[in-house]
C-alpha cells in the first residue's frame, strides 16, 4: 500500500508539472503579409447621389500567422496620410480575410479621418491582427494608400463678411442654399453698411483668398466675382433677409422687422407686437402676456414688416419654422419669453417659455 501511495503521488506530480508547462506555453508573433485590395493609388470618388447602401470599398488581405495555430481577429484601420496612424479610425472587425463598407459609412470614416469634402485626399489603410484582445500580440500588415474624395450633404453655404462685423470671414453670418448642389443661397444677416459674399475654401473654412462676390457697381442686384468689384451696401442698419445666387449672379437684401401677432397676443390679429434683436445671441425676443389658444385655427405667428408677405408658423408643431406655416398654439395663459432664432439659415426655430 505504501508503494502504491508513492506511485500515485509521483504520477500526480508529473501530471501537474506537465499541465503547468502547457499553460506556460508562449505564443509569439509570426508574420503578416500584404493587403490585396484595394490597390496602391486606387482612386475612389464617393457620390452623394448614388444609393448609399452600395459598396464603396472592399479591403482584403493575406493571412497573419503566429508561432502556434490560433484564432485571429482582424481590424481594418484608416488614417489620413502623413499622420502615422496616431488616431486610427476603425472601419470594422472580422475573423475572415475581407471586409466591405458601403458608401454612407465609408464616407463617414473618411471625413472622420480628416479628409475634406469634395477634395481629393490620401488615405492610408492597414490591417491589425491580434489573438482575441487588441493589446495581445498585435501585428500589422503593410500599408496601402488610396485617393478618396468624400462628400457632405450639409447645405452649401456662403459667408457674408462686412462692416457689420469687422470684415472677419470666420465669424460672419452665413447663407445656405436650398439643397446640395444648388446655388440659391438665403438667410438672415444683421447688416450695417458695406458687405460681400464669400465662398468657403477647399477645407470648408471661410477665409479671404477664396472666391468672393460683390456688386457690379450699379446697385441693381447684380453680382460679379472679379477683382475690383464694388462692395454691396445696406444704407440702413438692420436685420435683413439676404439672398444670393452665384449661378445667376444676382442678390437682394430686404430689411425685416419682426413681430408676433395672433389672438394669443394682447392685440389679437389686428396688429403686431415688435420683437427686439440681440446681436450677441443673434436672436429676436420679447416678453409678453399670452392667453391660451389652440392651434391650428388660433394662436400666434411671427411676421415681418407688419405684413403677411413674410410670415413664419409651425406646421408640424415641432419647434421648426416654415414660411406661411400653421399658427402656433399656446397651452397655458401667462407671461412668456418668446424667442425667434433666424441665425441658422433655412432652419429657423422659436421657443415660448412660461415665466
Amino acid at each position: 500500500m505504501k508503494y502504491l501511495f508513492k506511485f500515485c503521488l509521483i504520477s500526480f506530480t508529473l501530471l501537474f508539472i506537465s499541465c503547468s508547462d502547457d499553460d506556460n506555453l508562449q505564443i509569439s508573433e509570426g508574420s503578416f503579409g500584404n493587403i490585396l485590395t484595394p490597390n496602391e493609388g486606387q482612386v475612389i470618388v464617393l457620390n452623394p447621389l448614388e444609393d448609399q447602401t452600395n459598396t464603396a470599398i472592399t479591403v482584403s488581405w493575406e493571412d497573419a500567422t503566429y508561432s502556434v495555430p490560433t484564432g485571429i481577429n482582424y481590424t481594418v484601420e484608416v488614417a489620413a496620410s502623413g499622420t502615422n496612424f496616431e488616431t486610427p479610425i476603425t472601419i470594422g472587425n472580422t475573423n475572415t480575410n475581407a471586409l466591405s463598407a458601403n458608401i454612407i459609412n465609408f464616407n463617414g470614416y473618411v471625413t472622420q479621418a480628416g479628409l475634406f469634402p469634395f477634395v481629393e485626399g490620401n488615405l492610408d489603410i492597414r490591417i491589425k491582427a491580434d489573438i482575441g484582445d487588441e493589446n495581445v500580440l498585435p501585428q500589422y500588415s503593410s500599408i496601402v494608400t488610396i485617393i478618396v474624395t468624400p462628400f457632405t450633404t450639409d447645405l452649401p453655404r456662403l459667408a457674408v463678411p462686412g462692416n457689420h462685423q469687422g470684415w472677419d470671414p470666420p465669424t460672419a453670418q452665413q447663407l445656405a442654399s436650398s439643397a446640395f448642389g444648388e446655388t440659391d443661397y438665403e438667410g438672415y444677416v444683421w447688416l450695417d453698411g458695406e458687405y460681400k459674399f464669400l465662398a468657403p475654401n477647399q477645407t470648408g473654412a471661410f477665409e479671404w483668398g477664396s472666391t468672393d462676390w460683390g456688386d457690379d457697381g450699379t446697385n441693381t442686384g447684380i453680382l460679379v466675382d472679379m477683382d475690383g468689384e464694388a462692395n454691396c451696401n445696406a444704407s440702413v442698419a438692420g436685420y435683413y433677409f439676404v439672398k444670393a445666387n452665384t449661378s445667376d449672379l444676382t442678390y437682394s437684401s430686404e430689411l425685416h422687422n419682426w413681430g408676433v401677432i395672433g389672438n394669443a397676443t394682447p392685440t389679437g390679429w389686428d396688429s403686431d407686437t415688435d420683437m427686439v434683436y440681440d446681436p450677441v445671441t443673434r436672436t429676436l425676443s420679447i416678453t409678453l402676456d399670452l392667453v391660451a389658444q389652440e392651434a391650428p385655427d388660433n394662436g400666434l405667428k411671427f411676421r415681418a414688416n407688419d405684413d403677411w408677405t413674410f410670415n413664419l408658423g409651425d406646421t408640424d408643431a415641432d419647434g421648426t419654422m416654415e414660411f406661411s406655416g400653421d399658427n402656433i398654439g399656446v397651452t397655458t395663459s401667462g407671461n412668456y419669453t418668446i424667442i425667434l432664432d433666424l441665425s441658422n439659415p433655412r432652419e429657423y426655430t422659436y421657443s415660448l417659455t412660461l415665466n
